[in-house]
């Protein structure tokens, strides 16, 4: 796949997207997740390049939002999905969702809807899905006590590359290795050449150990888990809750969890436990068992009455006694006990193992003395011996869980991945059910668009209180009504309805059916009359809208505002006479619809959203428009009103004669 060849992407971003394991899939399919995983390319920007690859795809020439104001209707319509999602990952994977003109896009997104609409968006399943994000692979991992070595300079660049959490070093014969089998526990050669070497020391001849890495180096898998377990918790949790069919054995996996802690040690096994204690409280516990010792000699001392007669006395000064000598034989006993009670609370306080233990009873010994005291070259070797039976064992656990851990990688990321892309139904759900949506039915080219019962999310009121409107056009229409009916609201519902429905979406409305439209040309209501510069400007723009207008939707809000009322009339006419001759569909809300009906040269329907009244001062408006129905305006309406109140009608009725 030539990857600058799909809508925004340039040289740099297609050499990140090269770097991810299946690019072409991941494009395929829209992924955000697995192309946000490329170097230097954010969530938000992976929505943009799987936009521009699904409309590769689908042969989709773009350009289907053709006017600002259809940009800004279609960013609102993304919101209200958009509020609806609960993680971030599935606010920029509806971002993939736009307005298409292909019929083979929208039927893509209606698989995809179906699956929505077959949810259930329980409150406790969106809960859980607020601790579900992206998996992160974590950084700044280094292990000091392992080294990959090779004679080869490419397979070296490959280590450094692989594994950044080792050293790699370069060696050219077995000396260099023995040299690092002095530095590191253990050494992993990269090179089969090496097999046979006889050296002292760890050193493992595994020339796949790049593609090992929960052998080589089974704290990057460990630390992986570790970093991510709230948010594959989090996505058991949803797959539990939502019966979601999980890719692994969820039992397995919380106990694979369990098993290492946030750091990335293991955690769970007793021996492991016991070991690491020991190494920890060694030094105090040899400066217990001397008190303990001490104490015992001190008593049995103070207990004591040692006599010696004067001529032994002399005898044993003469022949150079100390005065150690005449505790060992008057306290023998008591020494022993003494070096018993030490030796046992350190095995006991420890839990030596038996053969640790043989270690420890030679930390007390000797002569007698008083006070007793420790042998530091024994402490010395008791504390390495623990250490490596801790390290050894630590090994052999990362190891064993790791290899467990290994098997659940990639079933971890589609649990993960489900659950996200669940958010993204769930929101779909989310939407059509709280504002009423329905699928909507494409017809025959030409035949516009016919909106039953629908309702605005867009008005400033709660939903429940929008007036339903029913609206159908084929070809080009004149909309009139009173100020303040809804004229601009109904513009606004028919551009939505039909940016939702060409997204492949519910739409909020009993039924609609319209025709597929190549683009949506909506403008908004000019903020006064334009200066000449813009107003030629304005014209161009709809010079340019004419030419190839077949299949378009324009909706315009109240053109004649751009310039003098008399103009407007004409220019509207000729704008609509182009449209109908194109075969374009339309809609003009316009307050001069008489007068621009009257200058074209072409039957234009006129459809009138009718004010029914006055009521303590507020309109009282019919939102659905009457077709073939020219409105009354707001004047004529309180004219009307006065005209019935008045006791002296005159005045009144005879301005009401000239509406």
């Amino acid at each position: 796949m030539e990857f600058e060849s799909i809508p925004g992407v340039g040289g740099k971003t297609a050499a990140a997207l090269a770097e991810l394991e299946a690019p072409e899939a991941a494009l395929e399919s829209g992924d955000v997740l697995t192309i946000a995983s490329a170097p230097g390319i954010t969530e938000g920007r992976a929505a943009a390049i799987a936009r521009g690859a699904i409309q590769r795809r689908h042969d989709d020439p773009g350009g289907f939002l053709a006017t600002d104001r259809a940009k800004s209707l279609y960013d609102d319509a993304l919101s209200l999905l958009q509020e609806r999602a609960v993680t971030q990952y599935a606010e920029k994977r509806l971002e993939t969702l736009y307005p298409s003109p292909c019929a083979s896009r929208i039927q893509e997104v209606h698989q995809l809807v179906d699956r929505a609409l077959s949810r259930d968006p329980d409150s406790d399943v969106l809960d859980a899905l607020g601790g579900v994000d992206p998996l992160a692979e974590p950084s700044g991992l280094r292990v000091r006590d392992r080294c990959l070595a090779t004679a080869d300079a490419e397979q070296y660049a490959k280590a450094k590359n692989r594994m950044p959490e080792l050293s790699a070093e370069v060696v050219d014969d077995a000396r260099d290795i023995d040299e690092l089998a002095r530095s590191y526990a253990t050494v992993f050669v990269l090179d089969e050449s090496f097999a046979g070497i006889d050296i002292d020391g760890d050193v493992r001849i595994l020339p796949n150990a790049l593609e090992e890495p929960e052998t080589v180096v089974p704290e990057r898998l460990l630390s992986f888990f570790a970093t991510n377990r709230e948010p594959i918790l989090a996505a058991a949790e949803v797959h539990r809750l939502a019966g979601l069919e999980p890719p692994c054995e969820l039992d397995t996996l919380i106990n694979g969890l369990d098993r290492v802690d946030d750091d990335g040690t293991i955690v769970g096994d007793e021996e492991l436990r016991r070991l690491e204690v020991a190494v920890d409280d060694l030094d105090a516990a040899v400066g217990t068992a001397e008190s303990v010792a001490n104490d015992h000699l001190r008593d049995a001392i103070k207990e004591r009455n040692v006599t010696i007669e004067g001529q032994d006395f002399l005898s044993l000064v003469e022949q150079g006694a100390r005065v150690d000598s005449l505790l060992a034989r008057e306290l023998d006993e008591d020494f022993e006990t003494a070096l018993k009670k030490a030796r046992t609370h350190l095995r006991d306080s420890l839990s030596l193992a038996p053969e640790e233990g043989e270690l420890a009873d030679r930390i007390f010994g000797g002569d007698p003395t008083f006070p007793i005291s420790r042998r530091e070259d024994a402490v010395s070797r008791l504390k390495n011996e623990l250490t490596a039976a801790r390290d050894r064992r630590a090994s052999t656990l990362k190891s064993e869980l790791a290899a467990d851990l290994a098997e659940l990688r990639e079933p971890v990321d589609q649990l993960v991945r489900n659950a996200l892309e669940l958010d993204v139904e769930l929101a779909i759900a989310r939407f059509a059910t709280d504002f009423d949506c329905v699928m909507p039915e494409f017809g025959d080219p030409e035949t516009g668009f016919e909106i039953r019962a629908g309702r605005s999310p867009l008005l400033d009121v709660d939903f429940q209180h929008v007036d339903p409107v029913d609206y159908g056009v084929e070809g080009v229409t004149l909309l009139s009504g009173v100020n303040s009916g809804g004229k601009t609201s109904l513009l606004d519902l028919v551009g939505l309805v039909v940016i939702l429905a060409h997204m492949g979406l519910p739409v909020p409305a009993e039924s609609v059916r319209l025709q597929r439209f190549t683009e949506l040309h909506y403008y908004a209501k000019s903020q006064g009359t334009l200066d000449a510069g813009a107003f030629e400007s304005t014209l161009q723009e709809f010079g340019d809208l004419i030419s190839g207008a077949d299949g378009r939707l324009v909706l315009v809000d109240e053109l004649e505002s751009i310039t003098e009322p008399g103009a407007s009339a004409k220019i509207i006419a000729g704008i609509l006479e182009a449209l109908d001759t194109q075969g374009a569909t339309a809609v003009f809300v316009s307050h001069l619809a008489d007068q621009i009906r009257a200058a074209a040269d072409v039957p234009v329907a006129v459809d009138g959203i009718q004010a029914v009244g006055l009521v303590d001062g507020e309109l009282q408006v019919d939102r659905s428009p009457v077709k073939d129905h020219l409105a009354r305006s707001t004047p004529e309406l309180i004219v009307e009103k006065l005209a019935g109140e008045a006791s002296d009608a005159s005045f009144y009725e005879s301005l009401l004669e000239k509406f």
